[in-house]
């Protein structure tokens, strides 16, 4: 068995799978997110990228499992839980953007080509992936959670949602890179920071102008284009909010010697929003069984 004991993942935290369901009676408004095309446009289009980016998440996670010690065991049969859920819920969020006039195939299309070219790639390159990818998602979501503007005027049931998924991003952020630091224990420390830091720059390179690129492809369809448009989407990224403004110290981090996601312990963004979506669970769809047999 691996030890991790060195691991900064705090030894009381607790990764739980929240089986909460969203919007199903709901209709979701074209500018659902305080009538604001641009900021409905960003997370419309990366939430088109959950469900199966999130399912590489977990395979990559799952791949590199034997020999874990038990605690990052039980973390990754609860990371995996968490991911499914959500897998679930966006595809739900998802249906509904298109049931309120929006097509969506040109953004699922680039996200099949990246899901194929996965399917090319080793495994640990994908492990690779994920761990830059979950970077990218922990420390969005902690923006996120810290503005308290950021989803006001939201329709109740999708800025629940979103406030939802970024406390369980926070919660299981270090679940992919200690299964990382696992699976490359016999590596060098500098062949190991070589390779997760490629591929962090390669994922940025992509990650951004996607964003950009899906953005445009949903305002095209409220027949909004042009340059004034593009600034506003940069506006949008760089001011207020700032998302890849704010990202860029965090997104730093990731290349500093000793970097792990818990060095940075934000576990109190967690409290201060875990109650906000209480209203929101509904009777089980998905049995405790299935759940545990995602886990598997």
């Amino acid at each position: 068995m691996s030890s991790l004991s060195h691991s900064p993942t705090p030894a009381d935290l607790a990764i739980t799978p929240r089986d909460v369901r969203f919007g199903r009676d709901q209709k979701q408004g074209r500018w659902w997110l305080n009538g604001d095309p641009i900021a409905s446009a960003f997370h419309t289009a990366l939430s088109v990228t959950f469900p199966k980016g999130e399912a590489m998440f977990i395979e990559a996670v799952k791949a590199h499992r034997d020999g874990v010690d038990e605690k990052l065991a039980r973390e990754i049969r609860a990371f995996t839980q968490q991911e499914v859920i959500h897998s679930r819920e966006h595809v739900v969020f998802n249906r509904k953007a298109a049931e309120a006039g929006y097509d969506l195939s040109e953004l699922e299309a680039d996200v099949d080509h990246i899901m194929e070219m996965i399917r090319t790639r080793p495994p640990i390159v994908n492990l690779m992936a994920t761990i830059a990818l979950e970077h990218y998602t922990a420390m969005m979501a902690a923006i996120m959670l810290k503005d308290p503007t950021m989803y006001e005027g939201a329709e109740t049931e999708w800025g629940m949602l979103w406030k939802w998924h970024a406390i369980e991003e926070i919660e299981h952020k270090g679940v992919a890179y200690d299964t990382w630091l696992h699976a490359t224990k016999d590596w060098s420390r500098w062949r190991r920071w070589k390779a997760k830091s490629l591929m962090m720059v390669l994922v940025t390179t992509r990650f951004w102008p996607k964003r950009v690129k899906g953005m445009k492809a949903l305002l095209r369809q409220d027949g909004l284009t042009g340059w004034r448009i593009t600034a506003r989407i940069w506006w949008y990224l760089l001011g207020k909010p700032g998302i890849l403004r704010r990202s860029f110290l965090p997104w730093l981090a990731y290349f500093m010697p000793g970097f792990h996601p818990w060095n940075h312990d934000d576990r109190a963004l967690i409290g201060k929003y875990e109650s906000d979506y209480a209203d929101a669970v509904m009777p089980a769809q998905a049995s405790k069984p299935e759940l545990a047999a995602a886990a598997a």
